[in-house]
């Protein structure tokens, strides 16, 4: 993919993501994130937490049901630059492996914050997308 959502997925520092609890429930919360072109990766970092990793609702949520959203968006004050990106897919708490060692890579080069805080032997959550889709104003507007 070497369009508009491309560049949307490599600069955005921040997304959105939606996950479903065992009842239905929805959950959101933002992440910051990296992205390969197949995978999705977004860590559980040293940031303070209120509750143990496996106690995070997102965590729980993805034990339940893997299928999660995520949403990235690009805001600007002229409404033309308005964009964003849905990916949809099935998610995964990782703590090893290729896709963790990518992960981690992806992450530390994006997030400079990581040199101080490092993501080495925390788990990621890696999303396998299936769906990628988007909007931007410029081609609804053309």
């Amino acid at each position: 993919m070497t369009d508009w959502r491309q560049e949307v997925l490599q600069t955005a520092r921040v997304a959105r993501l939606a996950t479903v609890d065992a009842q239905g429930q929805p959950h959101v919360v933002p992440i910051v994130f990296a992205y390969d072109g197949h995978l999705l990766y977004t860590p559980l970092d040293g940031k303070p937490k209120q509750v143990a990793l496996d106690r995070l609702q997102r965590v729980k949520n993805i034990a339940a049901n893997d299928q999660v959203a995520v949403v990235v968006d690009h805001y600007d004050e002229d409404w033309q630059q308005l964009a964003w990106v849905q990916l949809r897919g099935q998610a995964a708490v990782i703590t090893a492996g290729e896709d963790y060692d990518v992960g981690l890579a992806l992450l530390q080069r994006k997030y400079p914050q990581y040199t101080a805080m490092p993501l080495a032997g925390r788990p990621l959550i890696v999303v396998q997308v299936a769906r990628l889709h988007g909007w931007r104003a410029m081609e609804a507007t053309a």
